[in-house]
């Protein structure tokens, strides 16, 4: 790189889990965990915020910071790529969504937004009804999309029909992280590899279970059953995992993406969810929290950075 990219900037080396935390003028600028895509970055200040019912009254959950999510071009090393952060720094101070920000198109009423001619957001459902009344499991983004998904060395898949504008926990993800990162839209290059099955933690595999064990990047919280306790490791944009089911065993059965603390302090994620059929970081079906005594706060297991 010319002297000019790395001037002003100044790099200090973190650990547990390790990083490079990127500073310009004494100003925290990004954090780069060192063997993942994930970065974190300086931008402007945002609010995500979603209303629902609840007990008869509206109500509105707000998380509000300055924390921006993108996926860098590889896993990192050591190297910085300080082109890669200026064009991504740009994309902050443009608007361009991040991955928090691509999230919230699925919630619901959130608008289509269109490519070409191609819907590729606005409010998802979970999935089809189902005759006992439940939502069915098995959307993934290409249902969503409604395209048929080439994988490298593995079969092509076909979109189902009765799963179209769904997206189920793990699909969602797929969605934010995966399909959205391969569109040139960003200004900046990003892109995490799709797979149907775990591919020796190189891509974001199906399901919520093989996500946790076989995803890029690392684990931050190891599963052992019970609940964590240690929560500051997480950052914005994390995964975060849940034996949200009881009749299945013990297993992490549902994928979220951490947000950041809600205005009242709480730790707040976002994931799509069968109870209020799609995607929502509001507390309808069980509080969007990772403390307190809801379900999914009750039933949080892992964490894994892309």
């Amino acid at each position: 790189m010319k002297g000019d990219f790395r001037m002003s900037y100044a790099y200090q080396p973190l650990t547990n889990p390790d990083r490079i935390r990127v500073t310009e003028n004494g100003a925290w600028v990004a954090t780069f965990t060192i063997g993942c895509y994930t970065v974190t970055l300086a931008g402007p200040a945002r609010a995500f915020s979603e209303t629902f019912r609840s007990g008869g009254a509206t109500h509105t959950v707000t998380v509000t910071h300055s924390t921006w999510v993108r996926a860098a071009p590889g896993p990192v090393d050591t190297h910085i790529d300080e082109r890669w952060l200026s064009c991504a720094r740009a994309a902050n101070r443009a608007g361009t969504p991040d991955v928090l920000a691509i999230a919230m198109q699925y919630i619901k009423n959130a608008p289509p937004i269109l490519l070409g001619d191609l819907q590729i957001a606005g409010d998802a459902s979970y999935g089809p009804l189902l005759p006992n009344g439940s939502r069915d499991e098995g959307s993934d983004f290409n249902d969503y999309l409604g395209l048929r998904w080439l994988y490298p060395a593995e079969k092509p898949d076909r979109p189902e029909a009765p799963q179209h504008r769904c997206l189920d926990c793990s699909g969602y993800m797929r969605m934010v992280w995966g399909y959205r990162h391969q569109l040139p839209d960003a200004g900046y290059p990003d892109t995490i590899p799709l797979s149907l099955r775990p591919q020796s933690n190189t891509t974001l595999p199906r399901r919520a279970f093989e996500l946790y064990e076989g995803a890029t990047g690392l684990i931050l919280i190891e599963n052992i059953g019970t609940r964590p306790t240690d929560l500051d490791i997480l950052d914005a944009g994390d995964l975060l995992f849940f034996d949200a089911e009881s009749d299945d065993g013990p297993s992490l059965d549902h994928v979220g993406m951490y947000l950041g603390p809600d205005a009242s302090g709480a730790r707040r994620f976002i994931s799509s969810r069968k109870t209020v059929n799609g995607p929502t970081l509001a507390d309808a079906g069980g509080p969007s929290l990772l403390t307190g005594t809801g379900k999914y706060a009750r039933r949080f297991r892992a964490a894994r950075r892309l």
